[in-house]
């Protein structure tokens, strides 16, 4: 930990992938002179960018049957960010890893689904390919083992597809440290306040007052929390969603393996990744669950929380539709058994016998310890939940950024958005050139090229 002076050119608050990722941008990439990072933890993305958190995936689109076209296109300019960061700097192999993924279609009515989607989804992506039963009992015996419903796969072999987003937050500051603008960590530290000082922000911490002419909040669902307690995102609640995984004992998978998006469900559907952490194991998941929290594994105050829920008539309402579709509604109660202890593996073994038949649920176990937290915004206004990003620009030199997804693959994207509000607000130049650079491809959706445009 260092510390600095207690005035601040920008200030951002959380050490997670987005809080780092925007230390990043901004030291490298602009001309501001200082910057102060809080992070409340002793070491950065220990919450919901740490690998036992999520299954380490870098999102494009191509996959991701539960992404429409456009927003493929955004999610893969923006993550390919992360990816060309990997490459230029010559972090292939320690931080970013390139394996196949594919996405598993089962039964006909998938089939047709998956062929359709296919056809329009390969001129975004034109590497993708079909691979029917025999060429998966090649590549992937396990999907074929002992299944009587036909099936076919889409997916690619080599592209970056695994990402060590801990692992890539700690590469953010240390390169960021010997950038020429100065750079000031205070991990262990919590933000307990942010109160607007003449035309400053006061920011109060468990070890003292700082001030900065600009802040960014990266602090997942904490976000909204300030924002509600500055007066900001009033029309905004939460669903507070958490995931868990389990394990099989063995790796049976050399690849991502998705299945297919029911396009009523509000997230993401079942798959086995060959696990990052865990050697010669494959993880399934995640669950998805309500949860009276806003960290898994970490209590908070009730009152906060009551606060984030913030239950009135709209709220109640997005709720009963949610629970009024049947389809949904024995989702959630599918999820709710998943989370059972010493039974839930024979509810959750039905999901992973769709990518592996001859499974049974003394193969699997529930991986404790591992999942997280991803709270879901409600637009109150619109009485309706947001699946995609949530941030609050406020004009006045505040951001404050909310479970974005996919949040950790778009991190480099979604900091360069902040980077050049803080810039526009500030009267300071941002590099864009040397972005396009070091960080975008030669794609015309290059995503520098996307928000410039917008």
């Amino acid at each position: 930990m260092t510390h600095g002076s207690y005035y601040t050119q920008v200030a951002i608050i959380g050490g997670g992938i987005s809080g780092t990722a925007l230390l990043f941008m901004l030291s490298r990439y602009t001309e501001i002179e200082s910057i102060t990072l809080f992070e409340k933890y002793n070491r950065p993305a220990t919450l919901n960018s740490s690998a036992k958190a999520n299954s380490q995936t870098l999102h494009i689109g191509d996959i991701e049957t539960n992404y429409d076209y456009e927003k493929a296109k955004k999610v893969s300019a923006s993550s390919s960010m992360v990816a060309n960061f990997i490459t230029h700097f010559n972090y292939e192999d320690t931080i970013g890893f390139r394996k196949p993924k594919m996405v598993l279609a089962v039964g006909e009515e998938e089939i047709a689904e998956l062929r359709a989607r296919y056809k329009t989804f390969k001129v975004l992506f034109p590497y993708l390919e079909l691979w029917d039963a025999k060429v998966l009992e090649v590549i992937e015996p396990m999907l074929t083992k002992g299944r009587k419903e036909p099936i076919l796969a889409m997916g690619t072999k080599n592209k970056i597809t695994t990402v060590d987003f801990g692992k890539l937050s700690q590469t953010f500051i240390d390169l960021s440290q010997k950038e020429s603008c100065t750079v000031d960590l205070n991990f262990g530290m919590e933000v307990t306040k942010i109160t607007k000082k003449w035309d400053k922000f006061l920011i109060s911490t468990n070890r003292g007052e700082f001030m900065s002419e600009v802040v960014v909040v990266d602090a997942g669902a904490h976000s909204l929390l300030f924002a509600h307690e500055m007066g900001y995102g009033d029309d905004y609640a939460m669903l507070p969603i958490g995931g868990s995984f389990y394990f099989a004992k063995k790796q049976l998978l050399n690849a991502k393996v998705y299945t297919m998006q029911n396009p009523k469900l509000p997230f993401a559907a079942v798959h086995g990744d060959p696990d990052l952490t865990a050697d010669g194991k494959t993880r399934f998941g995640p669950t998805a669950f309500a949860m009276l929290a806003l960290e898994r594994y970490h209590h908070m105050e009730i009152l906060n929380l009551f606060d984030l829920l913030s239950i009135d008539r709209s709220v109640l309402g997005v709720y009963y539709d949610l629970m009024k579709d049947e389809d949904i509604r024995a989702y959630i109660m599918r999820n709710f058994a998943h989370e059972l202890p010493g039974i839930g593996n024979e509810f959750f073994i039905k999901e992973v016998q769709k990518l592996i038949p001859t499974l049974h649920s003394d193969d699997i176990e529930y991986a404790d310890g591992y999942g997280g937290m991803r709270p879901q915004i409600i637009d109150k206004k619109a009485k309706k939940l947001l699946l995609g990003e949530a941030k609050i620009n406020t004009g006045a030199g505040i951001i404050f950024n909310m479970t974005p997804s996919p949040g950790a693959s778009s991190c480099l994207g979604n900091a360069f958005e902040d980077a050049k509000i803080l810039c526009d607000f500030l009267g300071v130049d941002l590099l864009k050139r040397k972005i396009k650079k070091e960080l975008c491809d030669e794609k015309e959706y290059c995503y520098v090229n996307q928000q410039q445009n917008r």
